[in-house]
């Protein structure tokens, strides 16, 4: 065969595979010949959510942060509105709301959801056996909690997908009409707080009211609660307690290791290719270390203006009260774990990571006391000894 007869009966072969490609097509598409299926979606999926937060505080713009983070990293395949608290139900309403689909998701705080499963409250309204927050969800992601959740929300009926995240600093006792100096300061005293906090504060003598965070100052102006806890100078600042109240105690294990809620609709979610679940996974950690970031340069900037601008004076919990904090709380502990064996499963648990967590940061890490006080304290004047007995400044005694 010549050369140029070879060429053209590859020609004629070329022509009929294209034949034969065209009329596979018309017959039955790409699957007629063995090829997958490729669709590319249309349009974009959006999700409506609500936070638990107020608009005017700095946790409804986290839930802000998150979203934001999603929607620009899905190139807008998932669009995610966020609206403040009581925009659809009211901050205690989430749970209910994501897992019927009004809400396709939500930004808050598992103790919310308290009253489904006392349980909840094991997510960061404790003593979390002397862990933090990071440590608590470090406990969540690798020492069984995520599956521990999983299980607890199943009991209660709870189609959502959850995400723990955002790690909370220390949260203040609270704000009082005076200074705290002793346990038995808290007897008769008319206090918010929510979750397992509602029993150890009651435990110390307390008359507890759960309020949303939108509600407390209001209930503190009219005199329907004596003191209350929220959360941190940013938000507390924003909600209005220094208009109030000038005293607030620092430092309490009644919440030291709480953490926020990203939650979505399981049906929803499970509905959304795996690309855009991975993002949302994964918005779900650069959220959480990007929350850190901004917590502590506002918190730190509303702390000093609280006092310097709106002359709030902080002082340090006093050892007693931490003390009688933990041992009502080994009271709560034994009352539900004797009561709800699944509350039994996540303190053993927890307490098992804690101790070799604890133990580890306690032995590795120095104390900034020391480093702090070297660069920036100022040096002590004498005290009178009738001072001597007071309260002190925060900064004024080591931890």
């Amino acid at each position: 065969m010549t050369d140029q007869k070879k060429v053209q009966e590859q020609g004629t072969q070329k022509i009929s595979r294209r034949n034969v490609l065209k009329a596979a097509m018309a017959a039955g598409g790409a699957a007629a010949l063995g090829f997958p299926n490729i669709v590319k979606a249309q349009g974009v999926t959006t999700m409506r959510w609500q936070s638990t937060w107020p608009s005017k505080d700095i946790f409804h713009e986290y839930a802000l942060d998150y979203a934001k983070k999603v929607n620009d990293m899905t190139g807008g395949d998932l669009k995610i509105e966020v609206l403040p608290a009581g925009a659809v139900v009211p901050a205690f309403g989430l749970l209910d709301a994501v897992s019927k689909g009004t809400l396709d998701g939500g930004h808050g705080v598992l103790v919310y959801h308290y009253g489904k499963n006392n349980a909840l409250a094991l997510w960061g309204s404790s003593p979390a056996y002397g862990m933090d927050a990071n440590m608590l969800l470090s406990w969540h992601k690798y020492g069984g909690g995520k599956e521990l959740l999983d299980k607890l929300y199943k009991t209660v009926g709870a189609n959502v997908v959850s995400f723990p995240y955002g790690p909370m600093p220390t949260q203040p006792l609270g704000w009082y009409k005076k200074v705290v100096t002793k346990p038995d300061d808290f007897k008769g005293i008319k206090f918010r707080t929510v979750g397992i906090s509602i029993d150890l504060f009651t435990g110390m003598g307390a008359a507890v009211n759960a309020l949303p965070g939108a509600e407390i100052v209001p209930a503190l102006d009219r005199g329907l609660i004596d003191a209350a806890e929220f959360n941190n100078a940013s938000s507390d600042r924003a909600l209005g307690f220094q208009d109030v109240s000038k005293v607030c105690m620092l430092q309490s294990y009644h919440q030291n290791a709480e953490q926020f809620e990203i939650m979505f609709n399981k049906t929803k979610y499970d509905a959304l290719p795996d690309k855009i679940k991975a993002i949302i996974a994964y918005s779900v950690e650069a959220a959480s270390q990007d929350m850190s970031w901004k917590a502590i340069d506002r918190y730190s900037k509303d702390y000093i203006e609280l006092q310097t601008k709106e002359k709030v004076r902080f002082y340090r919990t006093p050892d007693s009260v931490l003390q009688k904090q933990l041992e009502v709380f080994d009271q709560v502990e034994a009352k539900y774990s004797a009561q709800n064996p699944l509350f039994k499963e996540i303190v053993e648990s927890q307490r098992k990571y804690a101790e070799r967590a604890v133990k580890w940061d306690l032995d590795t890490n120095v104390n900034r006391r020391m480093a702090y006080n070297y660069y920036f304290a100022k040096k002590p004047a004498a005290k009178p000894a009738a001072q001597a007995a007071k309260p002190e400044a925060p900064d004024a005694k080591k931890n």
